[in-house]
């Protein structure tokens, strides 16, 4: 258990980047302190161990779809509210803003470096052994750090690198680079770990079976695995997997992504609106969103929800001071209804890569 009372833009989603074994424990039981509530400000924090002894946040920022503009102004206000966790990649476009910020705080003695927990991701473009070294170093350089603390692979197919858009061929649909090798890629990632580069490593967006083609082949098990996680997209057996192998996982999209239906050419579902969540959020006194970031934090995941909005982003790190019951917990596993958000939608003719992995 760790209780602490320390304080805890996408113009073209997926676009290159401009210039170029022990069960693990997950930390899910709570301890409440009642002499310095977490309502002070989320100074109370629950923390998912990895084998390696490394340990994360299980609350996060996340700062996709963020534009330089609004993820300076958000992240200030998260590390204000008490966010340690700051999930980023390069895709994102917002890195350099983000690391400006980073260097400001710590700079001026506002928050220690050690204190921090900050994720990147290796880009669809740079998803081969012979680039994990250069991209992560690129978004060191960004970020004005000198380490990361976990670094992902954020898919598991490649696209050719370029500088710029993605490349689309005549019919529209992108180019696709076919000869991805997750065994040759994991090796590489292994690499920059043993280099310090980063302190731990994982995945994001394998399925199963990618995630043990990995687990067969390695010297490094990956830490985490970064999936889309919700009360509509829950999978179970994904969750169950990773935990019987010692894997911590991260949901993304906690709340959905309503806001995303033009780029991703379909109709996303409002959670929030949800009739359960809304009853329980009601009867306890909650926001949707609190209640949903709950259900997912005593499944015992990790989650990086997005905000620009101050008030929001303190209502959704206020998580620590309630409890969901056992019946709250079961209406809400019973709402899983294997309803994906982000399908890839927006790299047409993804799903003839050999690696999709939906």
């Amino acid at each position: 258990k760790t209780v602490s009372h320390s304080a805890v833009r996408l113009t073209q989603f997926f676009t290159a980047d401009r210039r170029g074994s022990s069960l693990v424990v997950f930390v899910a039981v709570l301890v409440f302190a009642s002499e310095k509530p977490c309502s002070e400000m989320a100074a109370c924090k629950i923390d998912l161990s990895f084998e390696n002894g490394h340990k994360m946040p299980a609350l996060g920022f996340g700062t996709w779809r963020a534009p330089d503009d609004e993820v300076e102004k958000a992240l200030n206000e998260a590390l204000e509210a008490g966010y340690r966790h700051i999930d980023c990649a390069p895709v994102y476009l917002n890195e350099p803003t983000i690391g400006r910020v980073l260097r400001q705080w710590i700079d001026a003695g506002r928050v220690k470096r050690d204190e921090l927990f900050i994720v990147t991701k290796l880009p669809p473009h740079g998803t081969r052994a012979a680039t994990v070294e250069k991209f992560l170093k690129r978004s060191l350089t960004d970020l004005q750090l000198d380490y990361v603390d976990l670094y992902l692979v954020h898919v598991p197919f490649t696209v050719p690198e370029v500088d710029g858009p993605f490349l689309m061929d005549e019919h529209g649909e992108t180019v696709l680079e076919t000869s991805t090798d997750h065994v040759a890629l994991w090796k590489a990632m292994e690499a920059v770990a043993d280099a310090g580069l980063t302190r731990s490593i994982g995945l994001s967006n394998f399925n199963q079976r990618q995630v043990q083609r990995v687990l067969d082949n390695c010297r490094i098990k990956p830490a985490n695995l970064q999936i889309e996680n919700h009360i509509y997209l829950q999978q179970p057996e994904l969750v169950k997997f990773c935990k019987a192998n010692g894997i911590t996982v991260t949901a993304y999209s906690p709340l959905g992504s309503k806001g995303i239906e033009k780029l991703l050419n379909h109709e996303v579902p409002n959670l929030l609106d949800n009739p359960t969540v809304k009853e329980i959020g009601e009867r306890i006194g909650k926001t949707a969103a609190q209640v949903v970031l709950r259900h997912l934090l005593q499944r015992g995941l990790a989650t990086i929800p997005k905000s620009t909005n101050a008030d929001r982003l303190r209502q959704n790190i206020a998580l620590f001071e309630f409890e969901l019951t056992e019946d709250d917990m079961v209406k809400l596993n019973g709402l899983d209804r294997n309803v994906r958000i982000c399908d890839f939608g927006f790299f047409p003719g993804i799903t003839k890569h050999p690696e999709f992995p939906f």
